[in-house]
């Protein structure tokens, strides 16, 4: 178990059904080179054999605790925040029980965070893995362009919410982050946890507007595609706009300097997703009607964000989500 001292990061596993991963998972993160962790390790009322798995790794010095749960969460975020509450730890990584890392990850990311005192989270980039662990190369998902001959960049966390993530979730695998624990544990009552798809698309938005963001544009984190997956299923459903139209509603109200020519192209582009989504005609008239409620968008915002996609080719300083990104 682990000793009296403190260690500087606490690595969450949350883990449901995932027994197939897991070994390979814990493994990637025993294998780091940087050794100062703890490990905790969360289970979700598994039907498969992921408790069988766990047991083999209780007694590893790195892990101070193994939780399973009477009855599942229903949420992945609300395991998140219990790993939170959990930890030790100055800084978390949460290790998704289905993705793997590289052996440095922790090295690269902990000597990033050291060298910030404001530091809320950085991420690394990631790989696509399917389902057997292969890289899937057609798939670039970081898309950093010139941005990747730098090796690392630091930004003001409300410029970086303002800039990045009010477009999209920039940081697409909770695997790829190392954050602060105590800015987490001010996210403790946030909305967050009661999401199932968006919950981490508003968590580092609400991380960014505590503190500086780093990105190392390196691959350190494979980032696994299967169709177990919850955003896979949300998606489907059209939940993930759902709660993507309430991200940023809150985002815009804690961004009061945001141009209004700049809501619209992201209302427009909410407008744009529905349209083209494979979801039933009822479905999508339940959704614009959300997006006019929510975020007051309507066809007007649409018609503007389709000829801004035509005005980008010919006028080089026109706003883009890909112009605007830090």
């Amino acid at each position: 178990m682990q000793d009296k001292r403190m260690p500087l990061v606490s690595v969450i596993i949350p883990n449901y059904n995932y027994a197939r991963y897991l070994d390979a998972r814990i493994e990637s993160v025993l294998n780091q080179t940087f050794t100062d962790f703890e490990l905790i390790l969360l289970d979700d009322v598994s039907t498969d054999d992921s408790l069988k798995v766990f047991d083999q790794y209780k007694d590893n010095p790195h892990v101070s605790c193994l939780v399973v749960n009477e009855t599942n969460s229903g949420s992945p975020f609300k395991q998140w925040m219990k790993g939170i509450l959990l930890a030790q730890g100055k800084y978390i990584w949460i290790a998704e029980a289905d993705d793997l890392a590289e052996s440095d990850f922790l090295e690269t990311t902990v000597g990033l965070a050291e060298r910030h005192e404001d530091f809320a989270f950085c991420y690394a980039g990631s790989l696509l893995i399917d389902s057997d662990g292969g890289i899937m190369r057609n798939r670039d998902v970081n898309k950093w362009g010139r941005r990747a001959r730098k090796e690392a960049a630091y930004f003001d966390g409300r410029q970086f919410a303002a800039r990045n993530l009010y477009w999209k979730n920039y940081v697409i695998n909770a695997s790829g982050v190392l954050f602060r624990r105590q800015y987490a544990l001010n996210l403790a009552e946030s909305d967050f946890i009661r999401m199932r798809c968006c919950g981490d698309w508003l968590f580092w938005f609400q991380m960014a507007l505590q503190g500086g963001v780093g990105m190392i544009y390196r691959n350190l984190n494979y980032f696994r595609q299967h169709t177990a997956k919850v955003t896979v299923a949300s998606t489907r459903s059209g939940e993930s706009i759902r709660e993507g139209l309430q991200v940023v509603q809150k985002m815009e109200k804690e961004l009061p300097l945001l141009k209004e020519y700049k809501k619209r192209l992201c209302r427009g582009r909410f407008y744009r997703r529905i349209k083209r989504s494979s979801l039933s005609e009822e479905c999508k008239e339940e959704l614009f009607d959300e997006l006019s409620a929510v975020l007051g968008g309507t066809v007007a915002d649409y018609r503007l964000e389709r000829l801004n996609q035509f005005l980008r080719v010919l006028n080089p300083f026109i706003l883009t989500p890909g112009r605007d990104r830090l």
